[in-house]
């Protein structure tokens, strides 16, 4: 045989060979995908995989690498909107209860005009002398059932419709688990918000989603069913909402199925536009009339819900309440702040409409004590406060309960998908495609809802004995200094100021 002859029957079995390792090679890549497939379809932990099983898993990678490259491809930690990366990355590791520490300094600008500094003590709080945070009881000598909660942080208004019924399921499940509260925003009560055994705060949109009569006015009869359950322990008038100031909510038709359409008392496949406002509410009066009309048939804490703005009715609003007397007050006032909200709405009013938190809630508060209703009116601070530095600022400016939305989205998986109107929520929390919810496990989420607001807890106490006190409470506005126009940090207030501020 020539050489010729043996190199031609070499390269042949040389291809044989390759040819035999590439099948072996293609075959375990089709046993892997399956049962890569198989895997992600049946795990309950991740929605993104369930729902999109193997490619999911790039997301996971991408966003691991991101770490190594966004400096030259993606955007930096403190640049996106509504929240950025860093904001986010807390919050899922708050969620899943794993390491929050970061290394080599902050990322954060300490220069920015209008920006918060906390001013640690030099003798921090020994962790034998803290004490959790203290409670706060709501109507007070004034509700037949006031209620009472020592919790810092609460899960704020998102209505089934909006939210899914898995989504529902879990913040239901987890504000149990974590001893907080739910509000059940505009849509009525369902069973899913009963069903994890939370309390809850009904909330009564301007449709009276759930309370309605034939004429889309409030029910007393559906009023006093609803204050039957037991769970449900105050109502919130909605006067406005962050996302859309001045107009009502919006759920597509597509998103209004036969269960939603029950339960809110609305017909099954149409759009469920509510009124920009109460008709039966058009003057500070009418509203301390239907305040007083909600609490006198539950026997349960009322207040209202509304962003800032033109501020004129404010002192007209508590003149009032000093000239019909105390008892036709709200026990609450929850603020809420003008940069968005869960709430699909039109670019308008969400860029352009209302005063933000950081304007009116110290301007809430200050009103209340010129008119020396501070003790009678509690402050519910809502708007885009999902880190520990947000809720403490909060309480440090005289909020007596901050509430979250967003953030008790990111704890049940929310990638910031931007989808939340369109019913293709690719994390199942905002949709009622049965595909996309699939891959939301109420029960695993719960747990995520819960670590997320005992770690957010946690971290506000470490902020709160940094600067000094001993609980999250016992912040006030001497704890705070604020970047001025020049870059320069200066005291909010003399650490003298008063010690009532709640």
């Amino acid at each position: 045989m020539s050489d010729m002859d043996e190199l031609t029957e070499l390269g042949l079995k040389v291809l044989e060979y390759g040819a035999l390792v590439f099948m072996f090679f293609l075959g375990v890549l089709f046993f892997t995908i399956l049962y890569l497939y198989i895997a992600d379809i049946t795990q309950s932990k991740q929605a993104i995989r369930r729902n999109y099983p193997v490619v999911g898993r790039f997301r996971y990678f991408f966003e691991h690498m991101g770490e190594f490259f966004r400096q030259y491809f993606f955007a930096m930690d403190r640049e996106e909107l509504p929240f950025d990366r860093a904001q986010r990355s807390w919050a899922y590791r708050a969620s899943k209860n794993i390491d929050s520490t970061v290394a080599f300094g902050s990322t954060r600008p300490l220069n920015n005009p209008g920006d918060i500094i906390f001013l640690n003590d030099l003798f921090p709080v020994l962790a034998e002398d803290t004490r959790p945070a203290s409670a706060v009881t709501i109507g007070a000598g004034y509700a037949e059932k006031p209620y009472t909660s020592s919790a810092v942080i609460n899960i704020s208004g998102m209505s089934f419709g909006a939210l899914s019924v898995p989504a529902i399921s879990a913040l239901s499940r987890g504000a149990k688990k974590a001893g907080i509260w739910l509000n059940t925003g505009e849509g009525g009560l369902s069973p899913y918000h009963l069903e994890g055994g939370c309390d809850l705060v009904f909330q009564i949109g301007t449709a009276k989603y759930g309370v309605r009569d034939d004429q889309g006015l409030l029910s007393d009869k559906k009023l006093k069913e609803i204050a039957a359950h037991e769970q449900v322990k105050m109502f919130e008038i909605k006067m406005s909402q962050g996302a859309k100031p001045g107009k009502g909510g919006m759920l597509p038709g597509a998103k209004v199925s036969p269960v939603i359409a029950e339960i809110r008392g609305i017909k099954a496949g149409e759009d469920s536009i509510s009124p920009n406002g109460h008709p039966e509410i058009r003057s500070v009066d009418d509203l301390l009339d239907m305040i007083v009309r909600v609490r006198s048939l539950t026997g349960k804490p009322c207040g209202f819900k509304a962003v800032m703005g033109n501020g004129r009715w404010v002192n007209e609003f508590l003149q009032a309440i000093h000239r019909r007397g105390l008892d036709c007050a709200p026990d609450f006032i929850t603020i809420d702040s003008a940069d968005g909200g869960t709430g699909a709405a039109p670019q308008s009013l969400i860029d352009y409409m209302g005063l933000p938190l950081k304007q009116s809630l110290p301007l809430a508060v200050d009103k209340l004590k010129q008119y020396q209703l501070r003790d009678r009116i509690k402050i519910i601070a809502s708007g885009k406060l999902i880190n520990p530095s947000d809720v403490a600022w909060a309480l440090s400016m005289g909020a007596d309960f901050v509430v979250s939305a967003r953030g008790f989205m990111f704890s049940l998986g929310c990638i910031q998908a931007l989808q939340c109107n369109k019913n293709t929520c690719p994390t199942g929390i905002t949709t009622h495609n049965p595909d996309l919810q699939k891959g939301l496990d109420p029960r695993d989420k719960a747990e995520r809802v819960c670590n997320f607001a005992n770690n957010m807890t946690h971290e506000v106490e470490m902020i709160a004995h940094s600067c000094g006190v001993r609980e999250p409470r016992e912040l006030r506005r001497c704890h705070i200094s604020v970047v001025n126009e020049i870059g320069v940090p200066v005291p909010l207030e003399s650490p003298d100021m008063p010690e009532d501020v709640h």
